[in-house]
């Protein structure tokens, strides 16, 4: 079908270029102007050229433009082997498709292709041929272990690092590790107070090292502002002693160094079990503590050019009024740099560690994937990388998404209200295991953990992906572990259910065949819808590419389904083997498509595949 596209777009060019011709317009009509659409109805056609684009150069309403484009194509068509006919609908050039080339054309495509179909577009190359792109996700923070915020981000940024590489990108994914600041010393603090001098480790406990650090911050929380209801228990003064301890910090004290290094050893441990379990990864850890004075050296150089300025109370700033706005007061808004005392702040490491990046792998693209409660602070980093003069900073994009939370509220680490990602998955997998047992597939399935793992990772990920990434979302473990409608299990289910097909269809001696003479023969209603989703599947990359987004590819992966699960109804497989054994062939090669591009599909939103359930 890509070729008949592609054939289209050419029909319409040439018969624009011939319009203009006649009416003595004057100026090119570029062929990059005339874009392929799927119409939103079957019955305006299966294809479409929208010409709102040549309106103002014809000087003509587009549906005036389109009836006349229209009438020059029929005139030329002829006895078309791709098109059955052409016709305006309003302002588009829609036309209907020979199902028996359109058939051959997309099947044989994704036979020979396998699983490169869908890296390339209408004329041949990848849409993303040549770019280089720097994706960082995650970013923790080694005083706690991931959560469920951190899910989504590692979700979406993974996720988009597979759908910019299948679209031709060169990707690169990096991660910065949150490992300093004034954080980080108040899990050392409560350390130090509550578990030095019993020689608690993560071993001695019995835990993850991350949930142990984590449990410190919490500790240090509690410490601080005392128990609940009872404000005697308060102890103000540990703020002070975690801010010196910082300072300390900087310094180099030896003490504090060592007990920093045990401790985010300790995190940074933990975190990399959750990634490999969640399928995540990254080509390069960035690190805040080696960044971060570089950092304070591009303040320096803005200091002396006098794009920042010292404060009376010490501290370096800049104006961020042109970025960002006045403040509600109307006085101008000021970022700190550097606080009064030397130290280094949150955006201070962020400078350095761009710096430092585009150093190490000069990108054509960069993308922060970071929540959207961090649109202030990227506004103010752009804004001040470019006020330092680096002409690559308008390669620099902040992919921002909507928080994610559970229905009973938002969360807090330092509260100890977090949803653990490890303790999220756990209960998952304890669903899906018990489902499996329920249904008495056991011994089906083959090793049941292994599955319920799979089926777990299947039911976060996809409930993540589907959602537009601006959105804010609420995660609902029971709707998520669904095996009926628009959730993860239910698209491993369908793969196993296609699987199945084709291992019994080997056992009975039946196979796909690709001949035109048989391709020909898929002509059904369902066959028809199924087919031309098929041949949506480059498209659809293309564009979740371009816009960095995979909800585009967890809603095309459910209309896959839902248009095979009707094919399945109204189409007989198997039963047709010994009555009409080329039919058979021809169905058999459109689910052997189907399992393809399901498979590679459902990769790219990272639900794991399952060849039985």
């Amino acid at each position: 079908m890509a070729d008949q596209k592609e054939e289209f777009r050419a029909l319409v060019f040439d018969a624009l270029s011939q319009y203009k011709k006649e009416k003595g317009i004057e100026g090119d009509v570029s062929l990059d102007a005339v874009r392929v659409e799927t119409p939103p109805k079957p019955e305006m056609g299966d294809i479409g050229v929208p010409l709102f684009a040549f309106a103002k150069a014809f000087r003509m309403a587009p549906p005036v433009i389109a009836k006349d484009v229209a009438a020059i194509i029929v005139k030329t068509l002829g006895d078309s082997k791709s098109f059955t006919s052409v016709a305006a609908v309003g302002p588009y050039v829609n036309a209907t498709l020979n199902k028996a080339s359109s058939a051959t054309d997309t099947l044989r495509t994704i036979y020979e292709q396998k699983e490169a179909y869908g890296s390339l577009a209408q004329d041949g190359t990848k849409p993303l041929a040549g770019r280089k792109v720097m994706v960082e996700y995650s970013s923790p923070n080694t005083n706690k272990p991931l959560h469920l915020g951190h899910l989504r981000n590692d979700a979406l940024g993974e996720s988009v690092s597979r759908i910019l590489h299948k679209a031709g990108a060169d990707v690169f994914r990096t991660i910065i590790v949150n490992n300093r600041g004034i954080h980080i010393c108040k899990s050392m603090l409560a350390y130090k107070l509550f578990h030095e001098k019993n020689g608690d480790t993560p071993e001695s406990l019995g835990m993850k090292g991350d949930h142990f650090v984590g449990q410190c911050y919490v500790e240090f929380d509690r410490y601080l502002n005392g128990e609940k209801g009872k404000p005697e228990t308060a102890h103000p003064e540990a703020q002070t002693m975690a801010e010196e301890m910082l300072v300390k910090w900087e310094e180099g004290d030896a003490e504090v160094r060592a007990l920093w290094q045990k401790m985010n050893d300790w995190t940074l441990n933990g975190v990399k079990e959750t990634y490999k379990r969640t399928g995540v990864g990254f080509d390069k850890y960035y690190f805040e503590s080696d960044t971060y004075l570089l950092g304070k050296e591009v303040i320096e150089e803005g200091l002396s050019k006098g794009i920042f300025f010292k404060a009376e109370d010490g501290s370096v700033r800049i104006d961020v009024s042109d970025a960002v706005g006045k403040g509600r007061d109307g006085n101008a808004q000021q970022k700190v740099l550097l606080r009064k005392d030397g130290t280094s702040v949150y955006i201070t490491q962020d400078i350095g560690t761009a710096v430092k990046r585009h150093q190490d792998w000069p990108y054509n693209q960069m993308v922060y994937v970071v929540a959207n409660e961090q649109n202030y602070h990227f506004k103010v980093l752009f804004y001040i990388l470019q006020k330092m003069g680096y002409d690559w900073t308008d390669k620099l994009h902040h992919l921002s998404y909507g928080l994610v939370n559970l229905p009973s509220g938002r969360m807090k680490s330092r509260e100890g209200t977090i949803v653990d990602a490890d303790d999220l998955i756990d209960t998952l997998h304890a669903d899906a295991l018990a489902a499996i047992k329920e249904r008495e597939r056991d011994e089906q399935v083959g090793d049941a953990d292994e599955v319920a793992e799979k089926v777990a990772l299947a039911a976060l990920h996809y409930y993540l992906l589907q959602t537009a990434p601006i959105k804010d979302m609420l995660f609902h473990p029971e709707e998520s572990m669904s095996f009926n409608g628009n959730t993860g299990p239910y698209l491993q289910y369908m793969g196993a259910r296609i699987a199945s097909i084709l291992r019994k269809a080997e056992e009975e001696g039946a196979g796909a065949s690709f001949e035109d003479d048989i391709l020909s023969l898929l002509s059904h209603e369902s066959e028809w819808a199924l087919i031309k989703n098929l041949a949506r599947y480059p498209q659809i990359i293309a564009k979740a590419a371009e816009e960095l987004d995979p909800s585009q590819v967890a809603v095309y992966l459910y209309e896959l389904c839902r248009d095979f699960s009707a094919f399945y109804r109204d189409c007989p497989i198997m039963s047709v083997v010994q009555t009409d054994s080329r039919l058979a062939s021809a169905r058999l090669a459109l689910v052997s498509c189907t399992h393809t591009v399901l498979k590679d599909a459902m990769n790219l939103v990272l639900v794991p595949y399952l060849d039985r359930m």
